[in-house]
């Protein structure tokens, strides 16, 4: 049941982010949308996590199901999990999505990384 609640979150979040700048990317086992670069949300089979950025981060746990993302059992400061039931209406997680590009809108675009190629054996 996770593993359709997650694809069903991720297919709502792609159809509430404008596609400018913004793209897919399989990153902590879950879906992350990047805008130029920098993680916005994450969809996950336990929610969503959002970027809030530290100044917004005391608004942002306020909101009902939110909490400090903790992967590794440390915080993540300005990083927030919002489990299911609190992005259950298109209006709950449009406001976690619009929140998050505040911040992350502020950050400089990454430069992508050449990949490297492995040179092949004649």
């Amino acid at each position: 049941m996770p593993e359709l609640m997650e694809e069903v979150l991720i297919e709502r979040t792609g159809d509430l982010i404008p596609e400018q700048n913004v793209e897919r990317k399989r990153m902590f086992g879950a879906t992350c949308f990047m805008v130029n670069g920098n993680m916005l949300v994450c969809a996950s089979k336990n929610g969503l996590m959002a970027r809030v950025g530290k100044d917004q981060e005391a608004d942002a746990l306020a909101k009902p199901y939110a909490s400090l993302c903790r992967p590794t059992g440390r915080p993540m400061p300005g990083f927030i999990e919002i489990a299911f039931e609190g992005v259950q209406s298109d209006e709950d997680l449009k406001g976690w999505i619009d929140m998050a590009r505040t911040y992350v809108c502020t950050l400089p675009a990454k430069v992508a990384k050449a990949k490297k190629s492995k040179a092949t054996a004649s």
